[in-house]
């Protein structure tokens, strides 16, 4: 297990600021934040049934390293789909065979593994009762030429539930041409899916061309993705996936909307962790789960930039990590690493909230 001094190794010049850094935005005593009995504290006094309360449960605290804890570390790997089987599995063929890939999040001590229906069905007799499944069921298809750039149903809630998942995915873009479709869906999706007593999570990203302005990309500003994830859990998501925010003003740089000078000025700052919190902020002030994504693979820099992200998320209040890429496309041993590198952060006592 990594000390808290290795940690700050891997932050490198950044470890100060990050470790260090205590928020004076939105004050931690106004989140619900993770820990134990995380899923009676946030959704014991909500409609959930005690089906779904069941499956959050078991994402939460039932599985993998850190259980228990209200800290979730999950491994995704739809990107088959989403940037082609190719692309995702060239680098480490052994991950073309679906059960590798559920492998790897038992090994890691992963809380939970989503993928697409297939690759969780081809395996779904032999692992479903041992980790969580968690069933994406829209993908943005790239096959179709010219590209499209939209997320499309891959399959029935109702199957999801039949090969044992104990939660659903789904992802939004948006600010799309498609976004008020895919709201409509994926609200009806998450109400079924609570139905048949499972968790939702929500991929929730911003896709529009017009979001980058003078050479700046808003895609992952704090201000548009916070709005982004407030409308992902009034539909229904318990947990939402967002990419972890790295500027802000997205508003007014866009010049569109309504926004608030106090989102800017009080709300969050310049920090990282700032930024996080306000994510956080949006998703009721964490009665939803935040986690962040680990992002693209980029070699040797992986196990730092995991790291970095996971310190971001705990310090702010979220609720994880959810890093596919930057595990499956190095070797099993190389991905659990990684993996385990990233739960350790949530489990050093020593990294607080700021």
């Amino acid at each position: 297990m990594l000390t808290v001094n290795e940690i700050s190794d891997l932050l490198g010049s950044d470890a100060k600021s990050l470790l260090e850094h205590q928020s004076k935005t939105i004050g931690k005593e106004q989140l619900h934040l993770p820990g134990e009995g995380f899923v009676d504290r946030t959704f014991g006094s909500s409609d959930r049934s005690p089906q779904v309360l069941k499956s959050l449960h078991s994402l939460y605290h039932n599985t993998g390293r850190l259980k228990g804890t209200g800290y979730l570390s999950i491994l995704p790997v739809d990107q088959g789909i989403e940037h082609s089987g190719a692309a995702s599995f060239a680098p480490n063929p052994i991950y073309f065979d679906p059960e590798n890939i559920v492998k790897l999040a038992v090994e890691a001590g992963c809380n939970a593994v989503a993928s697409t229906f297939d690759v969780l069905a081809s395996c779904s007799r032999k692992y479903a009762h041992k980790i969580p499944f968690i069933v994406k069921l829209n993908h943005n298809e790239l096959l179709t030429y010219p590209n499209t750039f939209d997320q499309i149903s891959f399959g029935s809630v109702e199957r999801a539930w039949e090969l044992g998942a104990t939660a659903v995915g789904a992802t939004i873009y948006f600010g799309s041409d498609q976004s008020s479709r895919q709201i409509q869906e994926v609200a009806e999706a998450f109400e079924r899916a609570h139905e048949l007593g499972m968790a939702t999570i929500l991929w929730c990203y911003l896709r529009n061309s017009d979001f980058k302005k003078n050479g700046v990309d808003y895609h992952t500003s704090a201000d548009l993705t916070g709005q982004a994830n407030h409308i992902g859990v009034t539909i229904g998501a318990d947990i939402i996936k967002q990419k972890l925010a790295t500027n802000n003003g997205g508003y007014k740089a866009v010049n569109f909307g309504k926004t608030h000078d106090k989102v800017y000025s009080e709300l969050t700052s310049d920090h990282p962790v700032d930024l996080c919190r306000y994510q956080l902020a949006n998703c009721y002030m964490g009665r939803r789960g935040l986690i962040n994504s680990g992002g693209a693979s980029g070699g040797e820099s992986d196990l730092a930039d995991a790291v970095k992200t996971a310190v971001i998320n705990k310090r702010a209040g979220g609720s994880g990590l959810i890093l596919g890429r930057k595990a499956f496309q190095k070797s099993m041993d190389a991905g659990v690493k990684i993996i385990n590198s990233v739960q350790d952060v949530y489990l050093e006592k020593n990294i607080d909230i700021a």
